[in-house]
């Protein structure tokens, strides 16, 4: 596979971009809350639960959080993460998302979800169900190969020496540069494998999934380690379906 390579570090917030807005807050959703927050980005969290339930996060990230309906999230981030299990992503609110970047952070687990035809036959990827639902945002995936308590300590400032890399996946251009500035600023540099049809290669099981960011295998019992982008690139290419 050719891969479109490494995106450049960004200094800076894509232009005008303030606030994040999280459709979901769980393990995932609250580390991105945690290191947005610590970058000097609002966060706006939400959750299938109410704002009530995200009392004591929303507390604990201090003023730069609020704690929202997804709609209200939807309508208030810059960019928006959608981080829900992939059962529920219909129930993601269209209107508020039109025009907006939207990070897709979702796996398929069947046994969580139940069974999807298109994902089981291997004629749509997660992001490509999502981006469907969201017929005018732009969807990009991120954050979906990488264990949230890794995702929590492996941030680095662009230009550290151990600075991780991220894969990326999207069918827009601009909307990947945006999601590639943002991971930027929240602390890891990216690899842009390509479209969201190309995604498939970043699911569960596949060779850059967990594994890179670890000192050993299982990587959810061990330790983070760093990954850079030739790291990440070449498990991305080893992928097999």
């Amino acid at each position: 596979m050719d891969l479109a390579g490494t995106l450049p570090a960004a200094p800076a917030l894509p232009a005008g971009m303030t606030t994040l807005g999280l459709i979901g807050s769980g393990n995932i959703g609250g580390t991105l809350a945690r290191l947005a927050v610590a970058a000097g980005i609002d966060v706006v969290l939400s959750n299938s639960r109410g704002p009530e339930s995200l009392a004591e996060l929303v507390a604990e990230l201090g003023e730069r959080a609020r704690a929202a309906t997804p709609a209200e999230a939807a309508a208030a981030g810059d960019i928006v993460v959608v981080t829900v299990p992939l059962k529920a992503y219909q129930q993601v609110p269209v209107e508020p998302l039109i025009g907006k970047v939207v990070i897709d952070t979702n796996n398929y687990y069947p046994g969580r979800d139940g069974e999807f035809a298109d994902l089981d036959a291997g004629v749509a990827t997660s992001s490509e169900l999502l981006q469907r639902h969201l017929p005018r945002s732009r969807v990009v995936k991120a954050f979906n190969n990488i264990l949230f308590k890794h995702l929590a300590v492996l941030a680095r400032p662009a230009g550290a020496a151990d600075r991780t890399a991220l894969p990326i996946a999207g069918d827009d251009t601009a909307a990947k540069t945006a999601a590639a500035e943002l991971i930027s600023r929240l602390g890891y540099d990216t690899v842009d494998i390509g479209s969201l049809a190309d995604s498939w290669r970043t699911q569960p099981e596949t060779p850059v999934y967990g594994t890179p960011y670890a000192v050993a295998a299982p990587f959810w019992e061990n330790e983070a380690a760093p990954a850079d982008a030739e790291t990440v690139r070449k498990a991305v290419e080893a992928a097999e379906r």
